[in-house]
């Protein structure tokens, strides 16, 4: 290749070469929570023609409160194997920007052979991608022990731990440098300590991230810098047109062609392990038929019920007997796409709330009553006469796109528009009332815990394609709900606590600021992270926990050949050795049948430095289906990096202390031990070097050390 032709293979749209045979091929396919359509991804019109549709499961953020790794690999399964389905029948790309750390191995088909993938899963945003607010040209300065106990160990896991085969550099900028042009994060980091580094191992940008570089962050003099800081930091592949410039920025001394010839060979090579050049047997075969299964079908009704959370009740739930007449009020008591949330593809149908409500109940009446965000009440009146004559009342509403979405922050924690006031109307007709609330994000419902007329309070996220009748099955009983909530309920007032902008996460010494995170955040929470109901009791007791020692040295961790106490050896980095593993007994001491979700805490107050966390989440499994009476064990595995806390340096550290392991946020059982000895380093944060740019550059903090 010449080099302008080697130069437009580095953008998304790349032309190929056709006097050497080479396709051209568009990088950039959407599967968040299914096959989802985006320049290189398309459907069939119409939707129930082939390839018109794909299954559309719940946004990942319900789908993680179900804290069901089986659950997740099944779903990604699903999505890989409809991808590829799509992309065998050009209907896509091979590669898909799906950043989800549990959902990579089942898209790319497995952990066995990278070489040979189902698809290329692409984790992002890299990294503190915090706001959306000036997302093209913020810059984040997060300290170093928060780096390596925060920010950094989802990457970790994702590039590191599960072998996502690429990743995507963040719009934002980070100590001072656009996270494209980041030779500290994305060479000394994600190559240099999480081995990054296999031949089909690539960066690409965001969409228009390296354009930014100059407009936004105005870290360089022009697009030709841009182009050639972001290439010389290692960002192989430019969504967007800015890598155009690099035939000049090569004639200028500014990068090399041999640094363009190394992103195309890892480009390349990327395409090689999903066929795209030589086909695959494995994955070439799957099509039209592999789409839409009836097992997927049902595993989307699964993941969808299994999330949803339970946070208050007061006796209405489940349903005893069938209402006479039943009232669905507010946005979402009609709701099809909405349901979907965003990166949402074609869907085979979509199950709304009233549809699944008319289908359980005989007499079912629907009114808008208001919209997400709306000031007017003119269609309170409605609303209200179609309550009063009716046994139930449920109210669906809460967050959509309009308010929450990519390029959107909301300014406030409270209930948007005037839902809060309809709902508390709808309270004083002294009618059983159950509100289901909707969204990716958390708002304040202290007003509803608060109304004892509001009798039920369900969180449903964006629940896909069978929505509807998740939420209907929860009500009535046929599904028992065990969702916890993986999002910190924080009181309205807490936007005006912390800046939009502060990435730190410990609180202050004054008070004045008072942390994020279940972790730091020293307020009272609204609803706690973790936090879900049940329709039934139980009670805990640990199994076996005699086989693990009260006081343990730590010299005896972390060894080559280190056994934990069930006599299990785990290679592979120190942070992913396995401490040792709980178990806890779970007896179903009530009337139903119920899963229920085992979350293990640790805490300290005198290992590491001071301030201490509150606690923090180590382990977490889901039982299934315990039958009154009856009991499950689950087993809580703990690697020795959940144990480790952060020096000031960011490197992870097992400390000598005093630890209680708790299981569940209110602590039913716990456990003390101790640790003695030296500190044990368990994983390191890399120093930051000196980066000798090929142009000027304008940090946008003091925190680069630039040469």
């Amino acid at each position: 290749m010449t080099l302008e032709e080697k130069v437009q293979q580095t953008t998304n749209v790349a032309l190929g070469v056709g006097r050497l045979g080479l396709f051209g091929y568009t990088w950039w396919n959407e599967a968040l929570h299914g096959y989802a359509a985006a320049p290189g991804s398309q459907f069939n019109i119409p939707s129930d023609a082939e390839f018109g549709s794909a299954t559309s499961f719940p946004l990942p953020i319900l789908m993680g409160a179900a804290f069901d790794d089986e659950l997740i690999s099944q779903v990604a399964s699903v999505i890989g194997m409809e991808s590829r389905a799509f992309a065998n029948y050009e209907w896509s790309g091979l590669d898909f920007w799906t950043p989800d750390i549990n959902l990579i191995p089942g898209l790319q088909g497995g952990l066995d052979n990278l070489d040979e993938k189902q698809i290329i899963a692409t984790c992002k945003h890299y990294i503190a991608n915090n706001a959306e607010t000036n997302r093209y040209g913020e810059n984040y300065d997060p300290t170093r022990q928060d780096l390596g106990e925060y920010y950094l160990p989802p990457f970790k896991a994702c590039m590191r731990d599960v072998g996502s085969g690429s990743l995507m550099c963040a719009y934002n900028a980070a100590l001072g440098v656009p996270m494209c042009a980041n030779e500290y994060f994305q060479e000394d980091i994600l190559r240099g300590q999480w081995n990054f580094t296999a031949p089909y191992n690539y960066i690409t940008s965001d969409c228009g991230a390296v354009g930014y570089i100059f407009t936004d962050h105005e870290f360089v003099d022009n697009a030709t810098a841009a182009a050639a800081v972001a290439m010389n930091a290692g960002t192989d592949l430019n969504c967007g047109n800015t890598y155009n410039n690099l035939v000049e920025a090569v004639q200028n001394g500014w990068t090399s062609e041999g640094r363009i010839d190394e992103a195309l060979d890892r480009l390349y090579n990327a395409l090689f392990t999903v066929g795209f050049f030589d086909g695959q047997e494995e994955y070439s075969n799957l099509d039209w038929s592999n789409v839409n299964l009836p097992s997927s079908q049902a595993l989307a009704y699964k993941a969808a019920w299994e999330g949803i959370t339970l946070i208050k009740n007061d006796g209405l739930l489940p349903l005893q007997s069938e209402p006479a007449r039943v009232a669905l009020i507010g946005p979402y008591g009609n709701a099809t796409e909405q349901l979907q949330g965003i990166y949402a593809g074609v869907a085979p149908y979509l199950v709304s709330p009233l549809q699944a409500a008319s289908a359980q109940w005989s007499s079912v009446d629907y009114a808008l009553g208001t919209q997400i965000n709306a000031s007017s009440t003119e269609n309170f009146t409605e609303a209200i006469n179609i309550a009063s004559s009716a046994d139930l009342i449920v109210y669906l509403g809460g967050l959509d796109s309009t308010v929450e979405r990519e390029t959107i922050d909301r300014p406030t924690l409270a209930w948007p528009g005037n839902q809060l006031d309809l709902i508390n109307e709808l309270s004083n007709l002294d009618k059983p009332l159950a509100v289901v609330q909707f969204g990716g994000g958390q708002v304040d419902d202290s007003p509803l815990l608060a109304n004892d007329n509001v009798k039920a309070l369900l969180w449903a996220g964006y629940p896909g394609q069978e929505g509807g009748n998740a939420i209907v099955d929860v009500m009535t009983g046929k599904q028992s709900p065990a969702g916890r909530l993986t999002t910190t309920q924080y009181p309205a007032e807490f936007a005006d606590q912390v800046g939009l902008f502060n990435p730190d996460l410990r609180p202050n010494e004054n008070g004045s600021y008072p942390g994020r995170t279940y972790k730091w955040y020293t307020g009272d929470a609204v609803v706690p992270f973790g936090y879900g109901l049940h329709y039934t009791d139980f009670d805990f007791e640990w199994a076996g926990h005699d086989r693990m020692h009260h006081k343990i040295p730590i010299h005896a961790l972390g060894h080559k050949g280190w056994k934990n106490h069930h006599g299990h050896e785990k290679s592979g980095p120190m942070d992913t050795e396995v401490f040792t593993t709980l178990s806890a007994c779970i007896q179903n001491v009530g009337s139903r049948a119920s899963d229920y979700v085992g979350l293990l805490f640790l805490s300290t107050t005198d290992a590491g430095p001071a301030p201490y966390p509150d606690k923090w989440l180590v382990s977490y499994s889901r039982a299934h289906d315990i039958q009154a009476g009856e009991s499950a064990t689950i087993d809580l595995p703990v690697e020795l990096g959940w144990l480790a806390r952060a020096n000031e340096e960011g490197d992870l550290v097992v400390y000598p202390g005093h630890y209680t392991f708790s299981l569940d946020i209110d602590a039913k059982i716990s456990f003390d031990f101790e640790l003695f000895g030296e500190p044990l380093v368990v994983d390191t944060l890399a120093e930051r070097g000196t980066y000798n740019f090929t142009v000027p550059v304008y940090p946008q903090s003091n925190e680069l050390i630039a040469g």
